[in-house]
């Protein structure tokens, strides 16, 4: 299949949605950092405050609530999921790190690389889905996998930028290259490519979103996929091939 044919196919799979739309929402507070490239990555979340300057107090364990940092995004933070022939310079995508809740019932610290128009949007809704105690695996930037989409994906990483070709369908770009698009534990919200492949491999049993009773698993009206939908981004489970793990600005 040709590149043109490609993009066409992917294009008709994509549910008819609202247009990306920040107004909707009320953005989340966050603390913005800047970074040494020489120094050591951060290490501690502190409380929502500033988008300017260092914001007061530490996170509390003990009390969570949400938080986040965003940064410009260190080399060692890209990796191999960023080359020279990518759409997205360095400079406009941005590393948010945020606490959300994770399977065992703790609090966790995760990382994302998005574009610097996301941010807003994706604090909403990551805050959304820690008010609603909504399970994330883990949350790694794909740097850590070498940029490999398909190691992310079978260990179970919720992730956003990786500019890769779409999974599956070599030859077109993913949206995940524009740093708009994000996957959510990809092992209970698996994919399938257009030659019916599921990925991650093992996830079959995750195609049915019968059971509401499974953690992590993403539901229509859900708190996740409500999330998303107030600010505009658009879900792959609702393609005729689906990507349930999938959601993005503009609906590819």
């Amino acid at each position: 299949m040709s590149g043109r044919a490609a993009v066409a196919l992917l294009a008709a799979l994509c549910a008819a949605g609202a247009p990306y739309a920040p107004e909707r929402y009320a953005p989340v507070a966050y603390t913005s950092v800047s970074y040494a490239p020489v120094a050591a990555a951060p290490t501690a979340l502190t409380a929502p405050g500033s988008h300017t300057g260092p914001a007061a107090g530490a996170f509390d364990p003990r009390r969570p609530r949400f938080v986040a940092r965003v940064s410009p995004v260190p080399p060692d933070r890209l990796g191999r999921s960023h080359g020279t022939d990518c759409p997205v310079p360095p400079g406009e995508l941005r590393l948010v790190r945020l606490t959300h809740w994770g399977f065992d019932g703790t609090v966790h610290t995760g990382e994302l690389v998005v574009h610097e128009r996301a941010v807003d949007p994706v604090l909403h809704v990551f805050a959304k889905a820690f008010e609603a105690r909504f399970p994330i695996r883990k949350m790694r930037v794909t740097a850590a996998y070498g940029g490999d989409d398909a190691a992310a994906m079978a260990d179970d990483n919720t992730s956003a930028y990786n500019c890769r070709a779409v999974t599956g369908h070599p030859g077109l770009r993913s949206q995940h290259s524009y740093g708009d698009a994000i996957d959510v534990n990809p092992a209970e919200n698996p994919y399938v490519d257009r030659s019916g492949t599921v990925h991650p491999p093992g996830a079959t049993g995750y195609l049915a979103r019968r059971d509401r009773g499974r953690p992590g698993v993403i539901l229509p009206g859900g708190a996740l996929a409500t999330a998303f939908a107030e600010v505009g981004w658009q879900w792959g489970g609702r393609w005729s091939l689906p990507d349930y793990q999938h959601f993005s600005a503009n609906g590819r």
